[in-house]
């Protein structure tokens, strides 16, 4: 599987802890850099963000992509709709979580959720 990464780089233990959850092997981290300029137009910064990525029309479409999104809701929203119209599915997202009485602060892996899945759920209550 392929990860990439919008946030903080991924520990050892946090891959190790996504191969376990995802029963996939990663196969490389992608790191890519998250900074906006306030000043400029968020959607083509969005853009350049995804295309920053490196991954082709069809790499987009046929690997299996693990995605940590950025912690920036409006640039997280915007990576999203950018990957589903690179790829024509949303993709799975991973959630860290604070690990309990840890000092320093460290985050582990809480879970993977399947985006598409959960919309495709949510079809079922547009009645």
């Amino acid at each position: 599987m392929i990860v990439v990464n919008f946030a903080h780089p991924l520990t050892k233990e946090q891959r190790e802890a996504l191969e376990r959850m995802s029963g996939q092997t990663i196969e490389r981290v992608t790191d890519i850099p998250t900074h906006f300029d306030p000043g400029q137009s968020f959607v083509e910064q969005a853009r350049c963000l995804i295309d920053a990525v490196g991954l082709s029309a069809e790499e987009w479409q046929t690997l299996p992509i693990v995605v940590n999104l950025p912690t920036l809701h409006v640039i997280a929203a915007l990576a999203l709709a950018e990957i589903h119209g690179r790829s024509g599915y949303f993709p799975t997202v991973i959630r860290l979580r604070p690990a309990e009485d840890a000092v320093p602060p460290r985050y582990e892996m809480a879970e993977l959720i399947n985006l598409q899945a959960v919309r495709d759920q949510a079809r079922s209550r547009r009645l």
